[in-house]
């Protein structure tokens, strides 16, 4: 059950942030003056896709809350990165990011810390 408790954390976790990011690129870039940054943000936060990413976040706290009951957090929090690996593929199909060389290196590396310290149980 406590590799449950890891997968939903990552999965509200990835979902939050996918969603936050459609939702922000169809209002668009922030602006410069302070008063309409502050109306800006309001309107993105009564926005109802945003607003599932804000409760995703929650729901992936109660998730890693049941996690911290089965394993050492030195041995769960690792498996988090797979969060990053997660959020740029689904970044480079959905929303055409840029890949490169050294995000490609990057994430092998995540990957491969999140296989060593798994092992080291």
């Amino acid at each position: 059950m406590g590799y449950f408790y890891i997968f939903g954390t990552i999965f509200f976790t990835v979902y939050g942030q996918l969603i936050l990011k459609w939702r922000i690129m169809d209002y668009g870039s922030m602006p410069e003056d302070f008063v309409q940054k502050i109306f800006f943000l309001v309107k993105l936060l009564f926005d109802p896709f945003i607003f599932s990413g804000f409760a995703a976040a929650f729901i992936a706290s109660f998730f890693w809350m049941a996690t911290m009951t089965k394993f050492e957090l030195s041995f769960a929090y690792p498996f988090m990165s797979g969060a990053f690996v997660l959020v740029f593929l689904f970044s480079v199909f959905l929303f055409q990011e840029t890949v490169t060389w050294q995000k490609i290196v990057g994430l092998m590396l995540i990957v491969l810390g999140i296989i060593i310290s798994s092992r080291s149980v």
